[in-house]
């Protein structure tokens, strides 16, 4: 479990990404987000699972935002 905040997130294309607390950029589709709303604002702080991706990267799954 990794946790840091939203750093953008395109509505229109339904992907973002997620910086962690050491400023490290991960990928995320909406499809990933643990509520099931596929959207989530920039600027909030969020938790998820670090994993390889179809492509071969690093991702983030299960993206939830903390309280």
């Amino acid at each position: 479990m990794i946790t840091g905040r939203i750093a953008s997130f395109d509505e229109r294309r339904g992907d973002g990404i997620f910086l962690d607390d050491d400023g490290q950029p991960f990928y995320f589709h909406c499809v990933e987000i643990s509520d099931g709303s596929r959207m989530i604002a920039a600027g909030v702080r969020a938790s998820g699972e670090r994993r390889v991706g179809r492509l071969g990267r690093d991702e983030v799954a299960n993206v939830a935002t903390l309280a």
